[in-house]
């Protein structure tokens, strides 16, 4: 959610690379809803009663394009399969376990992230406002804080979003998200660093500071989808279930992907060349043709979090969606959409965001500096 900055360290299990600790997963509630198949039917996926309405009837309100509906310009076929979905290493946290049978249809997927230049043409057709660009709306950030919480002011509420700023200095053990990440009024997706930066000469950046609803609404545009999290898995494995990065078993390197080189988040060695995200097509693309499933920025999916899921569905799911419901120990009063991929911050000694396997887990009203998407399209 676009909170506050008193809620900020409290909310970062929302993207931001997490400590590879276990989630803790005592006293999870029980899913209570039984397999079901992911067929796109619906832009929302299930259990619309935990989005927010104002956001949907933005989403309702744009029309697909008919020509974009049509195109499979920029999309990689993907032959569905079944593979094994899961963690694969030490590196794996609690959540990515157990290691079960998925199997999924045959689908289309943009070879790269959403780019500004792509979101661009979406905004200029629609006149969409992104979440980001909006004031918060108080009675639903009364929704998810805690009893007794101070509330902001009206000043305070407006429109911000959240930019990485590495600390001058400290360490793992004596920081925390809330020092690395500053609330910048008027940062947005065409101002990725606040208002006095834009994407002049950008315009082949993966799209940021985009939230799940923003991403919902850019494929509902285009006449495309989020992926479910089993067909963004499968895709990044490239038809390899052992695979623990897009590219196979060899740990990640400069060549690879775009992460954070250094000692995170107080100082970067910068050898690839970016210091934050990277033109698309920069890294080598994965065995189907997909380029930055690891690295560059957190691509959303269709699925709600539960960090127990895996654990209560060990047979074999086809197409599965996800959850029906979504709970986070760390923050049980705010519901979770499942980003993946890691990013341009990501590195071992805090994160390993771009294992094919790593889930985390972000407010769909979250928009952020290092959060992005890709679309999929069903195979008719």
């Amino acid at each position: 959610m676009r909170v506050h900055l008193f809620a900020i360290v409290g909310l970062l299990g929302f993207g931001a690379c997490q400590s590879s600790s276990s989630p803790k997963t005592n006293g999870v509630p029980p899913i209570t809803a039984d397999e079901h198949c992911y067929s796109g039917a619906s832009p929302y996926g299930t259990h619309a009663d935990f989005l927010i309405a104002d956001f949907l009837k933005a989403i309702d309100d744009i029309k697909p394009d008919p020509e974009m509906a049509k195109s499979l310009e920029g999309m990689v076929e993907v032959k569905g399969g079944q593979f094994d979905m899961g963690g694969d290493n030490e590196q794996a946290r609690a959540d990515e376990f157990p290691k079960h049978p998925v199997a999924v249809q045959d689908f289309w997927m943009d070879a790269t992230e959403v780019t500004n230049a792509q979101f661009q043409i979406f905004v200029a057709a629609t006149g969409y406002i992104t979440v980001a660009e909006r004031a918060i709306d108080l009675e639903e950030l009364k929704k998810q804080v805690p009893p007794g919480t101070e509330l902001p002011s009206a000043e305070e509420l407006q429109p911000f979003s959240l930019v990485f700023k590495s600390p001058s200095s400290g360490n793992l053990q004596t920081l925390g998200p809330g020092d690395w990440w500053q609330m910048v009024k008027g940062a947005s997706w065409q101002h990725p660093q606040g208002p006095a930066s834009n994407i002049k000469g950008k315009e082949n950046l993966p799209v940021v500071h985009v939230c799940w609803y923003d991403a919902v609404a850019y494929c509902k545009w285009a006449g495309k989808r989020l992926p479910s999290e089993a067909e963004w898995e499968y895709a990044a494995r490239a038809g390899e279930s052992s695979s623990i990065y897009p590219w196979g078993k060899e740990p990640v390197s400069v060549k690879m992907a775009n992460f954070f080189q250094g000692e995170f988040p107080v100082k970067q060695v910068n050898e690839d060349g970016y210091m934050r995200v990277a033109p698309v097509k920069s890294f080598p693309a994965n065995a189907l043709g997909l380029y930055d499933m690891a690295g560059n920025v957190w691509e959303w999916c269709a699925d709600w979090y539960r960090p127990d899921y895996y654990a209560q569905k060990t047979q074999l799911l086809r197409n599965p969606q996800g959850p029906s419901d979504s709970y986070d120990p760390e923050e049980p009063s705010t519901p979770k959409k499942v980003v993946r991929g890691g990013s341009f911050l990501c590195n071992d000694t805090y994160c390993s965001g771009y294992r094919v396997a790593a889930r985390m887990k972000t407010s769909p009203d979250t928009g952020l500096e290092h959060t992005g998407f890709r679309c999929v399209r069903d195979k008719k």
